[in-house]
């Protein structure tokens, strides 16, 4: 690999050549971490993403690695194929990571930082970031799995309230309020929760909302499995978030009630482990997840580089 050419995302043949690039770069164990098959699909529906993605391809126009900025967050996620490890490649992506953040609205005389993330047990990532001058951040994401061979106790709903599914793409504007509102973030677009509804594999029946006695969507859960991604892991595994209660009706059960009815529905398409993430500084939403039996089995590290 004498040399490489990058170029900008230009459709969906190079969706394709990504996903290949993701199969061939990691161990069949790290096919779910993020940016996993089915975040690219919903990434790739969204409209910012295309002008925010970079491919690198060697001298016979074979594609070695990829990177996926998201200016909302100043952050970077990228994949390398093990071929090109030894090679310049981390350093062109970092730097044109960087460039795209710094473009993106630096003032005068203001500093930016390229954020990105990694799992704990990642050692030769790890020490990559590290080398390129990203800093390791306190906080990190809690990975937490449960068995659904345990018991699942019965879920118990608040009296007045229900658990549905989400009853179409009409309430997608009602669930981004919903979030917003439990995390007090404006990171979430309709276009974010609609490129969830849109991809292949989404089975509406694990789309779960809990509704307050007037109507109000006051919870939910996002349930889903991936069968591609699981063919290619060996594992059977379901997700139950991102999972959100409005501050108005917290401390009820509701979060616990969802987490509940999700693990029957995912036990009853063959799903033997329910998987959560939340952030180390969400405790909140850890004790729910132990009080349903999660158990932590991993952590992903958040490094920044700062530019001066």
């Amino acid at each position: 690999m004498a040399g490489f050419v990058s170029r900008s995302y230009e459709g969906e043949a190079d969706l394709q050549v990504m996903t290949d690039l993701l199969l061939a770069a990691r161990p069949a164990e790290r096919i779910a971490d993020y940016p996993s098959i089915l975040d690219l699909q919903e990434l790739f529906s969204r409209s910012g993403t295309h002008a925010n993605t970079r491919l690198w391809e060697d001298d016979d126009g074979q594609l070695v690695g990829f990177a996926i900025v998201d200016l909302r967050q100043s952050s970077m996620h990228f994949e390398v194929i093990p071929q090109a490890n030894g090679s310049n490649i981390a350093t062109l992506i970092i730097a044109w990571g960087m460039e795209r953040v710094q473009d993106a609205g630096r003032q005068p005389g203001e500093s930016v930082e390229l954020r990105t993330s990694c799992r704990g047990c990642y050692t030769e990532r790890l020490a990559l970031l590290e080398r390129h001058g990203f800093v390791r951040e306190e906080q990190c994401t809690l990975h937490m799995a449960r068995p659904l061979d345990e018991a699942i106790p019965t879920p118990q709903v608040p009296a007045g309230f229900a658990i549905r599914q989400v009853a179409g793409e009409h309430e997608a504007e009602a669930l981004v309020a919903l979030h917003r509102a439990a995390f007090g973030t404006e990171n979430m677009t309709v276009e974010d929760r609609l490129s969830w509804m849109r991809v292949p594999e989404y089975d509406p029946e694990l789309d779960l909302v809990a509704v307050a006695p007037d109507g109000t969507l006051a919870a939910y859960a996002f349930c889903s499995l991936s069968q591609e991604e699981n063919a290619i892991s060996g594992r059977r595994d379901g997700y139950t978030d991102p999972l959100a209660t409005h501050p108005a009706f917290q401390r009820r059960g509701l979060a616990r009630a969802l987490l509940l009815t999700g693990f029957g529905l995912l036990k009853q398409r063959g799903v033997e482990t329910a998987r959560l993430s939340t952030g180390s500084w969400n405790t909140a939403m850890q004790e729910t997840a132990r009080s349903v039996g999660f158990r932590v089995d991993s952590t992903t590290a958040f490094f920044a580089k700062r530019d001066p």
